[in-house]
């Protein structure tokens, strides 16, 4: 065990300079803390700590399990530097960490660099429910025991149908960093644009980047801006997760190189919203030529371990043909040091070893991976879709899922969704944002949150300890920090003091 108290680098060890002011009367305790998603065990004590910050220049400490954890901290408040000390705990592994508020300190404990991060993003929580935004606080004693009920908690951003940039991206990255979500996939290509340099196929963006839903100019990442996307996304301790979608939806690769069409002729550019319609030739080399040279060139600058092919709504291909691209696609992905993971259609082919199987509308298709052994994601359209709308009033989304309002996000068990599955069979959750309805980053707060935080509570909190009158409660809390960040977040019509208490999880 190392533990570290630090002086000078970013996050000073100095205690009360001066006599504390009076103790406020409404110290609440840790467990009546709005924290979203609710940690595994919360231990209150009797006692409450006063932490006064100083301001001045720090620096980093060059210790990589604990630095993120300090970045992310000084980030988001630049101005407050308060008593922690950093316990690199042998007992703790994986994203597990313990927080212990006692005496003249705050001690963050973990094993490794993402559980130091998840207990500084816990700890923001715990400053700025309790005032510490202010330079001082007061903070009840006690404990914060916590670890993940899923290893994969994800959040899809489809910058296909329309395009964010990398501004906007990195917005969504500080947004959805505080709840824990570890994994940010990227739709980056379909029928209405290929978002991503290919060096050694530079149409793909030169034309295919060019259009999107509605005819408006779309866009797309150089391999510079991706990268630093994804190191941005990494000291928040999130990994990107690239998708080229694949036989299907690839119009915008069509109309960019004729010879990946069976007839050898450029496909128009598409602006509308409508699937099924595209595939590539299955049968020509030269696609999996192309193939492999996406996935190298992409893979090389994705440090995670994910590559996600998509190989969703491939209607215009044969059902054999189908299923000998996607025996051939993991293969390439596989050959190129990636983990495939597909959208659950990929479970009528012949499953390689470790394939990730993403389930969005056939729970049948989830069993057959859990059969061969092979992991799935739940991200249930009728659940988890973030561009369905709340209900019928909603100023966008789709509806051809359901409507989801934040009590059918919440209330539902992913290892309930197909019969026989256990959370051992699940790698963990994704929540989807479709884009064809999406055009701004206030389109994004309106549909994201706050059902994202009920997500988000999903993938972490056990089964067990979800409570949905108590996630209102603390939601009700969470929004108005959001608002006060300037987050356009939804105001759902469901009230903490109207909940029913005794909600059965379905």
């Amino acid at each position: 065990m190392l533990r570290l108290a630090l002086f000078s680098p970013l996050l000073l060890l100095l205690g009360c300079t001066s006599d504390p002011p009076t103790e406020p009367a409404d110290v609440a305790a840790l467990s009546e803390l709005p924290l979203i998603p609710l940690p595994v065990e919360i231990t209150d004590e009797d006692a409450v700590h006063y932490y006064r910050g100083y301001e001045g220049d720090v620096l980093p400490s060059p210790n990589p399990v604990i630095g993120d954890a300090q970045r992310y901290l000084s980030d988001r408040w630049p101005e407050l530097v308060l008593p922690l000390q950093f316990e690199i705990a042998q007992d703790l592994e994986g994203e597990a960490y313990r927080l212990e508020f006692r005496g003249e300190e705050i001690e963050l404990a973990a094993g490794t660099r993402e559980g130091m991060l998840n207990a500084a993003k816990t700890l923001g929580q715990v400053l700025h429910f309790s005032g510490g935004e202010d330079e001082e606080v007061f903070i009840s004693s006690g404990t914060i025991s916590d670890e993940p009920r899923f290893a994969y908690r994800g959040f899809m951003l489809d910058v296909a149908r329309h395009f964010f940039g990398v501004d906007e991206v990195k917005q969504v990255i500080d947004r959805i960093a505080p709840y824990k979500i570890n994994h940010l996939h990227l739709h980056l290509s379909d029928d209405q644009g290929w978002r991503i340099e290919i060096k050694s196929w530079p149409k793909l963006t030169e034309i295919g980047g060019k259009s999107e839903v509605d005819g408006t100019p779309g866009g797309f990442y150089t391999q510079e801006e991706y990268s630093e996307i994804v190191a941005y996304a990494q000291q928040r301790g999130i990994v990107i997760v690239p998708e080229i979608d694949m036989p299907g939806h690839t119009n915008a690769a069509l109309s960019a190189y004729p010879i990946l069409n069976a007839d050898g002729v450029a496909r128009d550019p598409y602006t509308g919203t409508r699937v099924g319609f595209s595939t590539l030739d299955t049968d020509q080399d030269s696609v999996y030529t192309f193939i492999d040279d996406v996935v190298r060139e992409i893979g090389a600058l994705s440090p995670g371990p994910y590559f996600h092919l998509g190989g969703d709504e491939s209607d215009a291909t044969d059902h054999e043909d189908y299923v000998n691209f996607v025996n051939r696609a993991q293969q390439i992905i596989k050959d190129n040091g990636k983990t495939p993971i597909g959208w659950d259609e990929v479970a009528t082919s012949e499953l390689a070893e470790g394939t990730v199987v993403q389930l969005w509308a056939h729970a049948d298709y989830a069993l057959r991976a859990r059969d061969a052994g092979n992991p799935v994601i739940m991200s249930p359209a009728k659940r988890m879709y973030l561009d369905m709308q709340y209900d019928s009033t909603s100023r966008i989304g789709l509806h051809w899922a359901s409507y989801i309002e934040v009590d059918s996000a919440y209330q539902w068990d992913p290892a309930a969704m197909a019969e026989g599955l256990t959370d051992g069979d699940i790698l963990g959750v994704e929540s989807p944002l479709w884009s064809e309805t999406v055009r701004t980053m206030e389109d994004i707060d309106y549909l994201v949150f706050p059902r994202l935080l009920a997500h988000a509570e999903l993938g972490w909190t056990p089964q067990g300890k979800r409570d949905y009158a108590d996630f209102l409660r603390r939601l009700a809390a969470q929004q108005e920090w959001l608002k006060d960040q300037d987050i356009a977040t939804y105001d759902t019509r469901v009230l903490a003091e109207s909940a029913d208490t005794t909600t059965t999880m379905k």
